[in-house]
């Protein structure tokens, strides 16, 4: 066989990686390939120039190394996030480590510049630039179980809501998965995000009441009945119609039981007295707000066939 050939034809492809097995495919053996001006990046891993890599080549390394059968692996942490364009993950020629994401069941374990991370349920990749990558959230939170500062955790998290990558519940799952919240600084970083998150939906209520041209109501208030207990707060309320709505931004968090039978609580008291909750999540009012402006708006205008509600007092919160 001609040397140069396979060599021809495997340097003129990109990205310029190709796996031991690979190699053998092409006619060339273990000590051909030892003797080729190449470097082998990764054990089983070859990258087919002397140079340094490129991020590129790197990406592709990592999942080569990790064996990238059916869609099994993925990359996810710091990486990924810098293939998602984040402006607060670093730049991937700058990145130390590439995290790759596997099933737990693999035999595999981190070298060099991959770091093996393992999910015992892995999420469905998404394709970016080609290759398979963990979704937003799942990539976030193992970004944050290698990071300790405080700021960056911070700033990760809320890129992913602000930028419209994925809700803020989605995001604190993964981190509730990954127990990343008995860390002080991501709970402070949680807690910003569900506010953040929350002031967005309720920026987005506004909108839709008025870009669809639903009657004012009246914004924040507590509702009580007169001399009696304080009911509940919620984020708009219609009295002549007696509807009400709650932004629904709960997240999975420690002590959620108590705080859904609190909720469902006050939903069956509000209904009991006359009240119509509609319960309205951040991704409804972000991806389908004509959706749910026709909800509203049927539920004020069947308010004329419902028995009267009860006279409720209320409040600005």
């Amino acid at each position: 066989m001609n040397q140069n050939a396979p060599l021809a034809h495997l340097t003129a492809s990109r990205p310029r990686v190709l796996t031991l097995a690979q190699l053998r495919e092409h006619g060339v053996s273990a000590a051909e390939a030892a003797g080729r001006p190449w470097q082998q990046v990764l054990p089983g891993v070859f990258l087919l120039h002397s140079g340094p890599a490129t991020s590129e080549e790197r990406l592709h390394a990592a999942l080569l190394y990790a064996g990238r059968r059916g869609g099994e692996a993925m990359i996810t942490g710091l990486a990924a996030l810098a293939l998602y364009r984040f402006s607060a993950a670093p730049a991937l020629l700058g990145l130390a480590h590439i995290d790759v994401l596997v099933p737990g069941t693999r035999r595999l374990r981190s070298t060099g510049d991959v770091r093996i991370v393992r999910a015992h349920t892995p999420p469905r990749p998404l394709e970016v630039t080609g290759l398979p990558v963990a979704p937003v959230a799942r990539a976030v939170a193992d970004a944050v179980a290698q990071l300790s500062d405080a700021d960056t955790v911070r700033r990760l998290l809320s890129e992913a809501v602000r930028s419209g990558h994925c809700e803020p519940a989605a995001v604190v799952r993964e981190l509730t998965v990954a127990r990343l919240l008995n860390r002080p600084h991501v709970v402070d970083a949680v807690e910003a995000l569900l506010a953040e998150g929350r002031a967005i939906a309720e920026d987005r209520l506004y909108q839709l009441v008025r870009g669809y041209e639903l009657p004012e109501p009246v914004w924040n208030v507590d509702l009580r009945l007169p001399g009696g207990p304080h009911l509940g707060g919620v984020d708009a309320y219609w009295p002549e119609q007696a509807v009400a709505i709650e932004i629904d931004t709960r997240a999975p968090r420690q002590g959620e039981d108590e705080d859904w039978a609190e909720a469902v609580r006050k939903r069956e008291t509000l209904e009991r007295l006359g009240v119509t909750v509609l319960h309205l999540t951040p991704r409804k009012l972000r991806d389908w707000p004509e959706q749910q402006a026709a909800v509203v708006r049927t539920a004020l205008t069947a308010s004329a066939d419902r028995e009267p509600a009860a006279y409720l007092v209320v409040l600005p919160r």
